[in-house]
C-alpha cells in the first residue's frame, strides 16, 4: 500500500487503483472498518474508468495512531493532505458513517477538491432520539473504556450482521476492527460524539446523493433524512431491506444507485 506522513508519528496507508485515469474516487469507510470494506465497490468504479483513492484512517487498518485526542476536522485534514500528495484537483468524494462524517468535513474545509458528494448512513450530528439507539452507542463506549476491543468489536460485528447467512459478512467486520488501535478507536468515538455540522449543510455547494439503509439500526433513517433536508442540491436514495452496512448487506442495489447518480450528474 502506498504510504502518507503527517509528521513523525502519522502514517496514513492508501490503495490507489487504477492510478493513470482522470476520474478520481475517494472512498472513506466508517468507524472500525479499513479501506478493504469497500471492495465490493471496485469493480463497478473500476469498469466506469475511475481511479479510486481509499485511504485507512487514523488508527485504523494499517494506519497509526499519532496519540492523545483527535477530531473529524484533523481527520479530514489527513485526507485533504493525501489529495495534496497526488495532486488531485477534483474527486467524488464517498464516505459511509464515519467516513460519511469526514466526507461532510471534507467539503466544508476543502470545497475545492470535492466535485460530488455521496453520503451513505452518515450524519451531521450524532443525537439519537430513541432510548434504544442511546443505549447502544453509551455501551459500545462504555465496553471499549473498560473490557477493550475484542468485546466491542464483537458486539458490533453482530448487530451489523445479526443475521446466520451473514455469518462470513460478520467474520470479516470483527477482523477489520480488530485491526484497529485501541486508542485510536477511543479516541474516534470521542470526536465522532462532539461532531456537529448541522448549521453548516446550507454551505455545502457539491452536488449530492444521500443512501440510506431503510432499517439502519445504527443511524435512523430519520436523522439522515434530516441530512438531506439541509443540503441544497441533494438526492435521496432508501435501499430497502438495507441496514448500516449497505455497501456489503445490498452491494448489487448499493452499487446501482451510486453508478447511475454518477452517471446522470457527470460533466
Amino acid at each position: 500500500m502506498p504510504l502518507l506522513r503527517i509528521g513523525p508519528q502519522l502514517r496514513i496507508h492508501y490503495l490507489d487503483l487504477n492510478p493513470g485515469a482522470d476520474k478520481i474516487a475517494l472512498l472513506l469507510h466508517g468507524l472500525g472498518a479499513t479501506c478493504q470494506s469497500w471492495r465490493l465497490q471496485f469493480p463497478p468504479l473500476l469498469s466506469s474508468g475511475y481511479r479510486i483513492l481509499v485511504p485507512d484512517a487514523r488508527g485504523f487498518g494499517k494506519s497509526s495512531f499519532p496519540g492523545g485526542g483527535t477530531s473529524i476536522q484533523a481527520m479530514a485534514g489527513d485526507i485533504a493532505a493525501l489529495l495534496q500528495q497526488e495532486k488531485v484537483t477534483r474527486a467524488d468524494v464517498i464516505g459511509i458513517s464515519m467516513g460519511g462524517a469526514l466526507a461532510l468535513q471534507l467539503a466544508l474545509d476543502h470545497p475545492h477538491w470535492v466535485d460530488r458528494l455521496v453520503l451513505v448512513n452518515t450524519f451531521a450530528r450524532l443525537r439519537p432520539k430513541r432510548v434504544r439507539a442511546w443505549a447502544y452507542f453509551v455501551l459500545r463506549f462504555f465496553l471499549i473504556h473498560t473490557t477493550g476491543l475484542p468485546f466491542q468489536a464483537r458486539l458490533v460485528a453482530r448487530r451489523i450482521f445479526p443475521h446466520p447467512q451473514q455469518a462470513h459478512l460478520r467474520a470479516e467486520l470483527l477482523d477489520e476492527i480488530l485491526q484497529a488501535d485501541p486508542n485510536g478507536y477511543r479516541a474516534t468515538m470521542r470526536a465522532l460524539a462532539r461532531f456537529n455540522v448541522g448549521r453548516h449543510l446550507n454551505e455545502i455547494c457539491a452536488p449530492t446523493l444521500i443512501i440510506s439503509g431503510e432499517v439502519d439500526t445504527t443511524i435512523p433513517l430519520e436523522d439522515q433524512q434530516k441530512l438531506a433536508s439541509g443540503i441544497s442540491i441533494v438526492e435521496h436514495v432508501v435501499i430497502p431491506g438495507a441496514g448500516h452496512a449497505v455497501t456489503a448487506e445490498k452491494p448489487m442495489e448499493f452499487n446501482r444507485a451510486l453508478m447511475d447518480y454518477l452517471a446522470r450528474t457527470g460533466s
